[in-house]
C-alpha cells in the first residue's frame, strides 16, 4: 500500500495509525452488523440513532479529529480538532463539534437521527447490501434488504474472535464491539456469538477501554471510546426505560 492510499486514523503525539481509504466508515460497519440476514431487519431500531451517532463520534476519534475535554469531570465534553473531514457523513458531526465543545450525549442526539438513511444508502451503493422489491400478501409493494458482499461475515468474525477467542482487537474492532455492547445489541448475534457470562464480561471490558493497543496515543483513544460508549449505554438505558 502506498502513502497515497493511506490516511491517519489515530493521531498519537507523532506516530499516527493508518487505514485504507477504501475501508468503509465505522458507522457503515456497525449498521451492516446490525442488519439481520435471517429477517432482513435492522436490530435495535429503537436505539439505532444513538448507536450510529456514537459510531460517527468514535470514527472521528480514531482519525484524531476529536478530543475529550475535562477528563476529570463526570460530564465530559468532546471538541473537534484537526482539519474537517471531506466525507459527507462525518463532516456534519465535526462541524457541530467545531462550533463549541459539547457533551457526548448531546452530540449523539443531534447527529444520530439523520444517519440511518445516509448510511444505509452508502452500504447499498458500495454493494454490501442490496435492495429488492417484493409484494406482501401478493399485492402490497414492499422493499427488503439482502446481503451483497462478505463484509458482514468478516466483521462478525473479528468481533467473535475478540469476545469468544480472547483475541486482542485493533482499535477499530474494539470500537465496533464496544458500541454493540453499550447499545445492548450483542444478544442479536446468537448463535455466532454465544450469550454467555464470559462474553458479557469481555464486552464490558472493551466498553471500559480495557484492551491492548501498541500504537502511541492508544490510551487516549481507549479513554475517548469509553466515554462515548458510556454515554451511549446511558441513552439506550433511558430509551428502554421510557418504552417499558
Amino acid at each position: 500500500m502506498s502513502d497515497e492510499d493511506q490516511v491517519p486514523v489515530d493521531r498519537a503525539d507523532d506516530v499516527p495509525l493508518v487505514r485504507s481509504i477504501d475501508e468503509p466508515l465505522l458507522v457503515e460497519d456497525v449498521l451492516l452488523l446490525l442488519y439481520q440476514p435471517s429477517s432482513g431487519a435492522i436490530a435495535g431500531e429503537n436505539v439505532l440513532y444513538y448507536v450510529l451517532g456514537g459510531a460517527v463520534v468514535a470514527d472521528l476519534t480514531l482519525r484524531g479529529l476529536t478530543e475529550v475535554q475535562e477528563p476529570g469531570r463526570l460530564v465530559r465534553r468532546v471538541a473537534a480538532r484537526g482539519d474537517a473531514p471531506h466525507d459527507d457523513i462525518l463532516r456534519p458531526a465535526w462541524d457541530y463539534l467545531a462550533m463549541k465543545p459539547r457533551g457526548v450525549q448531546t452530540v449523539i442526539a443531534a447527529i444520530g437521527p439523520e444517519l440511518r438513511g445516509k448510511v444505509l444508502g452508502k452500504l447499498v451503493d458500495d454493494g454490501h447490501l442490496r435492495r429488492r422489491r417484493k409484494k406482501v400478501l401478493g399485492f402490497i409493494p414492499s422493499e427488503v434488504l439482502d446481503l451483497g458482499s462478505a463484509r458482514r461475515s468478516e466483521l462478525l468474525a473479528r468481533v467473535r474472535a475478540t469476545l469468544v477467542d480472547g483475541t486482542e482487537p485493533d482499535a477499530r474492532t474494539a470500537a465496533i464491539t464496544a458500541l454493540l455492547s453499550a447499545s445492548a445489541n450483542l444478544h442479536q448475534f446468537v448463535p455466532e456469538i454465544p450469550w454467555t457470562s464470559s462474553v458479557i464480561h469481555r464486552a464490558k471490558e472493551i466498553e471500559n477501554g480495557n484492551w491492548a493497543a501498541a500504537a502511541a496515543g492508544a490510551a487516549v483513544t481507549r479513554a475517548t471510546i469509553a466515554v462515548i460508549t458510556a454515554a451511549l449505554s446511558a441513552s439506550a438505558a433511558a430509551t428502554a426505560a421510557g418504552n417499558s
